[in-house]
């Protein structure tokens, strides 16, 4: 039911996107409901189908692991609470179900320090009341909690003024009955539909809005309490939500200080990835979805631009220079179709489509295939290539005519990378120089080659940079989540002493996982 719910929210995706206007009108709800429904997926495909626990598990864990955005933070705990009613269980009769929807609801409201009713919190409660039901069929209850959860979110509007205003109903309620709906259609075995049509975006009634970043993390390992971490991000904004299961801790928050927020939670545990993205570029670029189609009579640009990328810094660097963003990189990496679904979202003939690691090349030509003509691959294997390519684009020349310019752009950058060994080994670099390597040791890649071991990130990116450098121009230095102002500034001041002939540049927002990224060109 649940792998069929999360296609079924997959075929309305850009439909609850449409609707997003609360609490900031960035047009996602959709695609972060989804991409959480998409990690619960992905849990329940290795799990032990035949243990209840295990299901159970995977519904919890996944949903907190692939948690997007203040709808996706919400429905891992609505998730949650149902996986939670359901973990003893042999087998889920029509009174269980009701009862899982019920603790799904008060999961929901619990994870909210102030829960706004018109939300879906609100849609979450029609669910409960609506599942309450005791007896008949599983499906019976679906039936009724669709009933009981469409006639609340019809109400929102006079909920919310934001959503008045813009004349819509809530997004990540009807996001939340979309899924209930799959699960029902699962049962009676109905076919999916089609993809409705999008003719207007809510989020043209917001034009001159200032949104701040959505900052978003997951730790491990924390060594202070939920409720501590909670009480820390707070005064950084607004939109809070700080949540935990199976020893992670997931938050979420609208604040204008990103950098400053993360390198203080990243004191208290051990940070596995993080995503800020500016949510007025969000709705800039929402704005020119909506825009597509009174523009589709117009003339359309030759090229288009598609990237693929993590770390806030570098996403705005390649929103900058024209591209469209696909999320992803290093251990997370993009679908195929999340590919196509980018390259489809551009308006131009063509659409160029930058993979950025070695890893998502094979997905990033699967797509090219699937396009039937309409994308062009440059195989750039590092974020650093991908920056060379990006800045050789135009959109007023043909893709085909690009490809000499952007694949030499790309060669032209050197991309060396901070990060740290996942466990204890040795190799031997190129050069013949074996190095011996303890888990957590401070590791540099060149060009996605290791070739450096040992000190701090600061010393890695010196000593690289010392063997790499034959008369570059430009040294750009991106930090990453762990790293602060204060850490780059330093690392800044040692460069320009090192390479006084060397334009030296730095950027917070790196990618996950590395303590720096850094290109010479």
């Amino acid at each position: 039911m649940l792998r069929y719910a999360t296609d079924w929210l997959g075929v309305y995706r850009e439909q609850v996107n449409a609707l997003n206007v609360y609490p900031v009108p960035d047009g996602d709800t959709g695609t972060n409901m989804h991409l959480t429904m998409q990690s619960v997926r992905r849990e329940l495909d290795t799990c032990d189908e035949n243990s209840m626990a295990g299901v159970a598990r995977a519904i919890s864990y996944g949903a907190l692991l692939g948690a997007r955005g203040n709808s996706g933070v919400i429905l891992s705990q609505l998730l949650k609470g149902f996986a939670e009613a359901i973990r003893d269980a042999q087998d889920i009769n029509a009174a269980l179900l009701g009862r899982a929807f019920q603790a799904a609801q008060k999961s929901g409201y619990g994870a909210v320090m102030k829960p706004v009713e018109g939300t879906i919190l609100t849609v979450a409660r029609g669910v409960a009341e609506g599942a309450a039901q005791q007896g008949g069929s599983p499906a019976q209850v679906l039936e009724a909690a669709l009933i009981r959860g469409q006639d609340l979110l019809d109400q929102t509007p006079e909920m919310l003024p934001a959503l008045k205003q813009a004349g819509v109903i809530d997004s990540g309620g009807q996001g939340y009955l979309y899924i209930v709906q799959g699960m029902l259609a699962q049962l009676r075995g109905e076919a999916l539909p089609p993809a409705p049509e999008i003719s207007s975006y809510a989020q043209q009634q917001f034009e001159n809005e200032e949104f701040g970043f959505c900052t978003e993390f997951l730790m491990s390992d924390a060594i202070s309490s939920i409720e501590q971490i909670r009480e820390l991000v707070s005064p950084f904004g607004d939109s809070l939500l700080v949540v935990g299961a199976e020893g992670y801790v997931k938050g979420h928050i609208h604040t204008n200080e990103p950098d400053q927020l993360l390198a203080t939670v990243g004191r208290h545990g051990r940070m596995l990835k993080t995503k800020v993205e500016d949510m007025s570029e969000q709705h800039t670029e929402i704005l020119g979805m909506a825009g597509a189609a009174a523009r589709a009579e117009e003339e359309i640009a030759p090229s288009g631009l598609v990237a693929v990328a993590s770390g806030y810094g570098l996403v705005k660097l390649f929103r900058s220079l024209g591209a469209r963003i696909v999320s992803g990189g290093q251990t997370a990496n993009p679908s195929v179709q999340d590919i196509v679904d980018a390259v489809r979202s551009v308006s131009a003939e063509k659409v160029i489509v930058l993979p950025n690691n070695k890893n998502v090349l094979m997905a990033a030509e699967k797509a090219m295939e699937l396009m039937e003509g309409r994308a062009v691959v440059i195989p750039t294997r590092t974020l650093g290539q991908g920056i060379g390519a990006a800045l050789a684009f135009n959109p007023d020349t043909p893709a085909e005519e690009l490809r000499e310019a952007m694949e030499s752009g790309a060669q032209a950058v050197t991309t060396f990378e901070v990060t740290r060994a996942s466990r204890t080994t040795n190799i031997t670099t190129r050069e013949g120089v074996t190095l011996d390597i303890a888990e957590g040791d401070v590791i540099g890649l060149k060009d996605d080659e290791l070739v450096q071991a040992g000190g701090s990130p600061e010393d890695s990116v010196l000593e690289m940079l010392n063997k790499g450098y034959t008369g570059q121009e430009i040294v750009t230095v991106f930090g990453g989540p762990q790293k602060t102002q204060e850490d780059l500034e330093a690392l800044t001041e040692r460069l320009r002493s090192a390479f006084p002939m060397v334009e030296v540049e730095a950027h917070a927002g790196g990618p996950d996982l590395y303590d720096y990224l850094v290109t010479l060109e």
